[in-house]
């Protein structure tokens, strides 16, 4: 058996793995439009119908539709494969995407908008819970292969592949808005959206092209009670996501009113930059390091640190505080979600993974948008001062429930 490498070392030899280099690429341009959409469609709608309300509303419908049907996607994948459900699901998802562009063009009733992001929400499904499950079916064939570095390092090397996925969701979430804010000034916001559907068409499709690391499948129906959200400390898993992502919702709010209030709104990109830069450095350092604990108590700690570093953002009252605090915070955040990704892969059954990380997925996508309505609604009733005390309260939930269900999160399958 080969030394195990250290430092970034670890991360070569993951990337070593057969079909890594293009896993690892195809996911990233695939998985743009998840920063991409939401505020694509809202800059579209306005546009054409000049109401905030309206493409608010549109918006939020997508991001509800696509939260209750990804896990369902999901668990068709696990049972009938990766490829076999998704070609046709990201086929639909573009037809959607068109029908929207000529609804929004024609200016049809509000209700085909709605319809429209429907079919759209309805397919997209969780290209993140694709390719991770993806990283555990190479990876452990590896393992047993001997290949990447020698047999009986797959925990290690789990914890660097999914540090890298927390990296590649940085970079998205970092660029996508970017990209798509950009085509829209630049030419149209029809071309915001059809750039995020030109990447999950060409993403898709090069990744489920690459038979060699996709997961087999697991046919049939699941046995009674084998319910994923139902698994032993799933509901303590995903209660903390959605209290997390009420952090993250209520710190893009708050963050955009805080700046704004102090005269610099052009500062707030700046901000929230600062926080994403402090998650990706930390999801780097992460997966550098070859953990002895499982993930349960890696997890919890994690959780733990993540909520007090947003105490210190309630103090705060000048943008550069705000942002060097935001950055400290976000030291912690890449952590937290990478060891609750890697405990769902002991919390649930290998049968039905993708569904698991999906629903991971699907309660940080809504305690994001909750977070941002009371965001929004804090600051309307007190001011943006005021309303940093809502991700430091997210925080405490996340904490609180992390404690009560610690037996059952450490408890290894």
């Amino acid at each position: 058996m080969t030394p195990a490498p250290r430092g970034l070392g670890v991360y070569r030899e993951v990337l070593s793995v057969p079909g890594a280099p293009v896993l690892v690429t195809s996911g990233l341009v695939a998985r743009l439009p998840i920063s991409m959409l939401g505020i694509g469609i809202v800059l579209l709608v306005e546009a054409e119908y000049g109401s905030y309300g309206t493409a608010g509303a549109v918006a939020a419908a997508y991001a509800v539709v696509s939260s209750v049907c990804s896990p369902l996607v999901s668990r068709a994948v696990d049972r009938a494969g990766q490829a076999r459900v998704m070609r046709p699901a990201i086929a639909v998802h573009l037809l959607g995407v068109g029908g929207l562009l000529l609804a929004a063009a024609a200016h049809a009733p509000v209700w085909v908008l709605f319809a429209a992001v429907a079919v759209m929400g309805s397919t997209i499904g969780s290209i993140g819970a694709l390719v991770r499950a993806r990283w555990l079916h190479v990876l452990a064939r590896a393992d047993r292969d001997g290949v990447g570095g020698g047999a009986g390092r797959l925990e290690g090397r789990v914890n660097t592949a999914f540090s890298l996925e927390s990296v590649v969701d940085e970079v998205v979430f970092i660029t996508g808005p970017l990209i798509v804010t950009a085509a829209a000034a630049a030419v149209s916001p029809v071309l915001g959206l059809a750039v995020a559907a030109l990447a999950v068409g060409t993403g898709g499709a090069v990744l489920l092209a690459q038979r060699g690391t996709e997961p087999p499948p697991v046919p049939g129906r699941a046995p009674r009670g084998s319910s994923v959200v139902g698994a032993r400390g799933m509901l303590t898993l995903l209660t903390v996501f959605v209290a997390a992502g009420g952090l993250f919702g209520a710190v893009e709010v708050v963050v955009v009113a805080f700046t704004d209030e102090r005269g610099a709104p052009v500062a707030a990109g700046a901000v929230l930059a600062a926080y994403a830069l402090g998650s990706l450095l930390a999801g780097v350092g992460y997966g550098a390091v070859r953990w002895a604990s499982p993930p349960g108590r890696r997890f919890v700690l994690a959780a733990c640190v993540f909520a007090a570093g947003m105490v210190p953002v309630a103090l705060v009252s000048t943008v550069p505080a705000l942002a060097a605090v935001l950055f400290v915070a976000g030291l912690a955040v890449a952590p937290t979600l990478i060891a609750g990704n890697a405990l769902v892969r002991e919390v649930v059954a290998p049968s039905r993974l993708t569904e698991g990380l999906t629903w991971v997925s699907t309660a940080l996508g809504v305690g994001v948008a909750a977070g941002a309505a009371g965001g929004g609604a804090w600051v309307d009733a007190a001011g943006a001062r005021s309303a940093l005390a809502l991700p430091a309260a997210c925080g405490a939930v996340a904490v609180v429930v992390v404690l009560v269900g610690y037996r059952r999160l450490t408890r290894r399958s």
